[in-house]
């Protein structure tokens, strides 16, 4: 080995290890001291072992004009941004024929605060763009933890440019939609362009540390709205009720762990999976059909065993939506949460579905709707949030999907509410199903009964035979509306036992 040779490997040497938390210990005591991982221990939990290889680890901040270039190695180590490539839940997923990620491998940024709070430079957008690129020609999906303050005023060896405006990172980054799944993490500060590209991802997952926003104190002071704490803006209480954030993490390490789960749904099917018990379903139903139950158990009556993520649990509360698995295949479930409201689609509810649902459709994987809702939820205090605009949207959404759709009346399946969880009628799904505590009908039993027979209702004087009236009324449309009923007359393809749901509902998907 000749000289120049040794002396280029030493040089090599040296300048890796200065991207390194070993040098960068200072850094790396200080991520520690607030209870963080640093930006490289987050790597090597995503990877988990496997090969990591780094694009543009030796890039710095562009202020070679302001700052010594050995403290810029260090100090900015890879421009405040570790980019590259991973095999992520490599060895026990069997890649499914519809999945559209072709390899397990991920494309993984992690955003480093320990370099000048995490701020987007010019390099730093470099490193991005090459990412996304890369992530689109090879059809890779995205993990991104987001950790940082926004753009960087600082950077000034680019003197040729003055706006700024021409950074392509949000648009190219917004540009990957139904192209490949892109999971955002978050923990710590995450401002401005940070926020930006977490807001747009398909899956958005914070720790319960998180404070996000689309400005942060700097901004919000310089245009005049007062002086705020980083921790007056954007915490995880109000920016997972506003549906902002997905899914709450309790740290780093859990965040981690969550979003490798949720990609493993979009990269194909489990080998081995435990199946509920077969009595699971036989008990969930409340005697009294006006009793409320919890739709969970439902859920987990059907699918495999601790396969279910709950996507956006503390926004739109009245649907309950998430990924699961049947024999190991990933489905998307959206069901009814009569707790809330009585399971009436809201606002907040038909935003969030709206989203999951194309979300499954651009990545081929099926639904399967469980339904008990009394309708869309109305009022004029209902109509200022925009029900008209975003409730009918789900009739767009449900007219255009393009996978199977399988649906299960556990209940009431009323109303333009109703047909809005079967992808826009109950003809719509491949395979419309209904235990027998099915009920159908236009509108809810009651509300119809006091409105079709309101005449008759108002003659009986006496309150007693009002009600006697009214009970044998209700009795009458629930009869005519009932699953038994309507499946004679071939409205729903078949009513089955609760606890043939999983069986009948796999082969229906597959």
């Amino acid at each position: 080995m000749t000289n120049n040779t040794e002396q280029a490997l030493k040089e090599l040497e040296s300048r890796l290890a200065n991207t390194q938390d070993d040098v960068r210990s200072t850094q790396a005591a200080k991520r520690h001291a607030k209870g963080f991982n640093t930006a490289r221990e987050n790597v090597e939990k995503l990877c988990s072992g496997n090969l990591f290889r780094e694009y543009g680890q030796l890039a710095v901040a562009a202020q070679r004009q302001r700052r010594d270039y050995e403290e810029l190695q260090t100090e900015t180590a890879a421009d405040g941004v570790i980019t590259g490539i991973s095999p992520i839940n490599n060895g026990f997923i069997t890649l499914g024929n519809k999945a559209k990620v072709s390899s397990h491998d991920t494309v993984i940024i992690v955003n480093d605060y320990s370099v000048l709070a995490g701020t987007q430079g010019y390099f730093h957008h470099l490193k991005l763009d090459r990412m996304i690129e890369i992530a689109l020609k090879k059809q890779l999906p995205i993990i991104m933890l987001t950790e940082g303050g926004g753009g960087r005023p600082g950077d000034t060896d680019i003197s040729t440019i003055n706006s700024g405006l021409q950074c392509t990172t949000f648009g190219r980054w917004a540009g990957l939609i139904g192209k490949v799944p892109r999971i955002a993490v978050n923990n710590g500060y995450c401002f401005a362009g940070n926020a930006a590209l977490f807001g747009a991802a398909d899956i958005t997952i914070a720790t319960t540390s998180s404070f996000i926003g689309m400005a942060g104190p700097a901004m919000i002071e310089g245009g005049g709205l007062g002086k705020f704490s980083p921790t007056d803006i954007g915490p995880i209480d109000m920016q997972a009720k506003n549906g902002v954030v997905d899914i709450v993490a309790e740290n780093e390490n859990h965040a981690i762990e969550i979003a490798k789960n949720c990609l493993s749904f979009f990269q194909g099917h489990h080998a081995n999976w435990s199946a509920p018990e077969d009595d699971a379903l036989d008990d969930v139903l409340p005697d009294d059909r006006r009793f409320v139950y919890d739709m969970h158990k439902v859920i987990s009556g059907i699918v495999d065993k601790d396969s279910f993520i709950e996507i956006a649990k503390q926004y739109g509360t009245a649907i309950i939506q998430g990924f699961a698995r049947i024999e190991g295949k990933p489905i998307g479930v959206i069901a009814s949460n009569c707790k809330v409201l009585g399971g009436a689609i809201d606002v907040d509810a038909a935003k969030k579905l709206n989203r999951f649902m194309k979300l499954c459709d651009q990545f081929a994987i099926p639904i399967l709707s469980l339904c008990d809702t009394p309708g869309f939820m109305v009022g004029p205090e209902h109509e200022k949030n925009g029900a008209v605009r975003y409730l009918s949207e789900l009739f767009a959404t449900g007219a255009n999907l393009s996978i199977d759709f399988v649906a299960v009346a556990i209940r009431k399946c009323y109303g333009l509410g109703a047909q809005a969880m079967l992808s826009g009628s109950i003809s719509s799904p491949s395979y419309m199903l209904s235990w027998p505590t099915g009920e159908f009908g236009a509108m809810g039993l009651e509300g119809a009964i006091k409105l079709g027979f309101k005449k008759e209702l108002e003659k009986q004087t006496e309150p007693a035979m009002r009600q006697a009236l009214f009970d044998k009324l209700l009795a009458q449309q629930y009869q005519k509306g009932k699953a038994l009923e309507v499946a004679t007359v071939l409205e729903i393809d078949a009513v089955i036992e609760p606890r043939d749901t999983r069986k009948i509902v796999l082969a229906a998907l597959n």
